[in-house]
């Protein structure tokens, strides 16, 4: 038994088996609240699903404790017979903040960490674009995306690298600043990276280890998992989907060990479910594993940000955005919704929460396009009694290609019948960005490949596009980009300076890499 799984000496699967238990008798004993119409709700996502060609989807309701639908659609790979089921496995995504969040939340409890201290005092070697954003940045910074990065900026260091995940928050210093500390909203994976490392400093333990102990066991949890390598002890398990427009293409499962904490976890509806009523019920012992105040705290807004036009006219009853500690924070018609969305490689999710109806759904997807959000925003109108939207029809008519039409339109200005002005060979050399380390472009057999230093699955052949600019020709397949470009930049006299990569999506921003040419690697260097 684990010490770190009790308090006031009672296992805590026994303490949330009771909460359970209490929760259904209190429900009984007073006025029934408003049912949805499930066979209707099924209907509709299925239907859902067909409509925005996904492959396979599998969707959980938890209501007042209980599971009152867990279930799977469609298939789990295109163009194979295997079909989804509630115990099918899929990335969550960034659905696995929350677990951090709460995992932080037990330790604040067992007055190990504070919120408001300093992450320097757990992380000496946090770095950030400036010193008084290193120094003063707390815990409570780091899960609610205000430190002053930009969305997503830096993720092109952890992707399909090698890296640890310490080596990636020791890069964190070089990413730039994109508004004032503590001024606004960045979407940052690379602070939650960094708290997963804080949980390991603090406990000893990989922030899996400790979500696992805590969470996973206690609440049976049996099938969710924290790396696609232990995806080889099941074949009920989903296949990622790259969607070109209204094509589903198979792609590979991707590796995200060193950004874990802030994606990494793989689980089912099923297990998903019991995450949901824990969240919903269980903390609401006072012996529970995570305090009631505690959990309040994680859902408290910590950084507001505006609810633009557009959302204005696709969500009626919202008055406020924010993101909390690990959850994103909203209203409708005044009830709080507790939500968050989850993107990998070919698979999209989505968990959102209602707690003044104790009311909990899970969308889980092999595809990537946002039927998630409509499926959540369909269930909820359902048992708040809401009027009748077809989300699905809504969001279909307003879908957007606009990264396409974006690489459509570099295709178009591309000038046919220029020439390298170099030689193959001439090309070749180390560029070198402190954010990232070393690129190479090597010379081989008269052709041109981009490599990358802890990156091998980024490799790829360059073909002249016009004048010294090069068409990207990746050796594998990626979710979150395809066409790009790799322009080298010259001297007065004609001396190659460094390269810019342009691969134009919204994810991954090889742009960042300000990469200069050098005549020796930096990486074996230490840097």
């Amino acid at each position: 038994m684990r010490l770190s799984l009790f308090l006031n000496n009672k296992p805590t699967a026994m303490i949330l088996r009771k909460a359970f238990i209490f929760s259904f008798i209190f429900v009984c004993s007073v006025t029934l609240l408003a049912q949805a119409d499930l066979q209707k709700l099924d209907e509709y996502i299925a239907k859902a699903q067909a409509e925005w060609n996904v492959p396979g989807i599998a969707v959980a309701i938890v209501k007042d404790g209980k599971v009152v639908l867990s279930k799977g659609y469609g298939v789990l790979e295109a163009g194979k017979d295997q079909p989804v089921d509630a115990n099918s496995l899929f990335a969550i995504a960034s659905n696995t903040k929350a677990f951090i969040a709460s995992s932080i939340g037990t330790l604040v409890d067992q007055g190990k960490i504070g919120w408001k201290d300093k992450v320097r005092d757990y992380l000496p070697y946090f770095e950030l674009y400036d010193n008084y954003a290193s120094s003063e940045a707390t815990i409570e910074d780091l899960l609610s995306h205000r430190l002053g990065l930009g969305t997503f900026s830096g993720d092109v260091i952890w992707y399909k690298s090698n890296l640890s995940a310490e080596d990636v928050v020791k890069r964190a210093k070089f990413v730039p600043q994109a508004y004032g500390f503590r001024d606004g909203y960045g979407y940052s994976n690379l602070m939650f990276i960094t708290a997963g490392e804080v949980i390991k400093a603090v406990t000893g333990k990989e922030w899996h280890e400790y979500v696992q102990e805590t969470f996973f066991g206690p609440l049976e949890m049996g099938r969710t998992i924290t790396s696609t390598e232990s995806l080889s002890n099941t074949n009920n398990y989903a296949t990622p989907h790259k969607a070109i427009r209204d094509e589903n293409l198979v792609i590979d499962w991707a590796k995200w060990d060193n950004m874990g904490a802030a994606g990494g976890i793989i689980s089912s509806a099923n297990d998903m479910a019991k995450w949901m009523n824990f969240q919903l019920m269980g903390t609401s012992e006072p012996s529970s594993v995570l305090a009631k105040e505690t959990q309040n705290l994680i859902w408290t807004p910590h950084n507001s940000y505006t609810v633009s036009e557009s959302q204005k006219l696709a969500k009626p009853g919202r008055n406020f955005n924010s993101y909390a500690l690990g959850w994103g924070v909203s209203d409708k018609d005044g009830r709080r919704i507790i939500a968050h969305g989850g993107g990998y490689d070919g698979m999209y999710s989505r968990v959102a929460m209602m707690p003044e109806e104790n009311l909990g759904i899970v969308v889980l997807t092999n595809g990537m396009r946002g039927i998630s959000n409509v499926i959540t925003d369909y269930v909820m109108d359902a048992y708040i009694g809401a009027p009748t939207v077809d989300h699905s029809k809504a969001a279909l008519s307003s879908m957007s290609y606009a990264m396409y039409d974006r690489i459509d339109n570099i295709k178009s200005k591309r000038v046919k019948g220029t020439k390298p002005s170099l030689s193959s060979r001439e090309y070749g050399g180390i560029f070198y960005t402190p954010m990232y380390g070393d690129i190479y472009v090597k010379e081989e057999a008269g052709k041109l490949r981009l490599e990358f230093s802890h990156a091998p699955l980024l490799s790829a052949t360059l073909e002249h596009w016009h004048y010294d600019t090069f068409e990207v020709k990746w050796e594998q397949e990626h979710a979150w980009f395809g066409f790009g470009t790799v322009q080298f930049n010259f001297d007065a006299q004609r001396n190659i300076q460094g390269i810019r990569i342009d691969v134009p999506n919204d994810d991954i921003f090889f742009h960042e890499l300000d990469l200069k040419k050098i005549n020796s690697p930096k990486t074996t260097q230490g840097r």
